[in-house]
């Protein structure tokens, strides 16, 4: 298929002198021909790639938020945790708890 239409396309470039047209048309079925077999053996060649890809983002990005939840979450307590010690430190200091007798 490609193939054949590659070397038909090799085979009158070879056989007159090659204009900007032909040069094209075969840079073009060269990388389309690259390209599909780039796909398949990434396994990607069949109908249900594309629809196996659009899973794959939306499982990327939701597994990007999640991090991001995580990561907003570890720091928000992270910041309770040390404005709650300063607290604490400050009603030491003031005798507030009765941990501290004068």
């Amino acid at each position: 298929m490609k193939e054949e239409m590659l070397a038909r396309l090799v085979a009158q470039a070879e056989a007159r002198p090659m204009d900007m047209v032909m040069i094209r048309a075969l840079i073009e079925e060269a990388s389309d021909l690259g390209a599909g077999r780039a796909l398949e053996r990434l396994g990607l060649s069949d109908r249900r790639a594309q629809g196996d890809v659009r899973e794959l983002r939306e499982l990327l990005s939701a597994w990007r938020d999640a991090k991001k939840a995580a990561r907003g979450a570890v720091i928000g307590w992270a910041v309770r945790i040390a404005m709650a010690l300063v607290l604490l430190g400050v009603a030491v200091k003031m005798g507030l708890l009765g941990l501290v007798r004068a």
